[in-house]
């Protein structure tokens, strides 16, 4: 009565690293999430993780129980953030995808994505305002309130656009592994 014959031992352990791999892959939704990805990403590309293969949308859409639309909101998602990548390759003419592995590469990808839209959509304002904030300072007819106004908003944006550089030269060395020094690397 106390033993478990060899197949209900194995049952259980693939049924246990199943429950523990869930438990991965809820943290990582969540996480996600705290990042402003939303949380069915998060479980996709934690299912993603675990795959030892790649994926179609019909397969992820499977294991998701979501919606054709949402799926392929999910993927385009997942695949501009470089979280998830599409193959070259086909099967029975579907297109495959694959999770990115690699936390390290991941956080690069990611992060790098979103500070670089930042750093554009920031540097391009401020490329289009100093300018023309700089004519109203130097304009005789600005009035010397406006002017003192004008001068706190200039020196305001010239220390943003130093933040903005060094933001820049941060990800430079993000995407150039800069900071990966003493980082494990993944052995295949």
């Amino acid at each position: 009565m106390g033993k478990e014959s060899a197949g209900e031992q194995e049952f259980a352990a693939v049924s246990y690293r199943q429950e523990l791999r869930e438990k991965v892959i809820d943290a990582i939704a969540h996480t996600m999430d705290l990042y402003g990805v939303n949380h069915s990403f998060g479980q996709l590309y934690g299912i993603m993780y675990f795959e030892d293969r790649p994926m179609t949308l019909e397969e992820m859409k499977t294991s998701m129980n979501m919606s054709k639309s949402n799926m392929s909101y999910a993927v385009r998602s997942l695949t501009e953030s470089q979280m998830i990548y599409k193959l070259e390759e086909k099967r029975e003419r579907q297109d495959l995808y694959l999770a990115e592995t690699d936390f390290f590469r991941t956080f690069q990808n990611f992060f790098g994505a979103k500070l670089q839209r930042e750093i554009d959509v920031m540097q391009e304002s401020l490329q289009e305002v100093i300018p023309e904030l700089s004519e109203i300072i130097l304009a005789r007819a600005t009035k010397p309130e406006e002017r003192e106004e004008a001068l706190r908003d200039l020196h305001k944006l010239q220390h943003a656009e130093q933040y903005y550089q060094w933001l820049q030269g941060f990800v430079n060395q993000l995407r150039d592994g800069g900071f990966y020094g003493n980082a494990p690397v993944e052995h295949n």
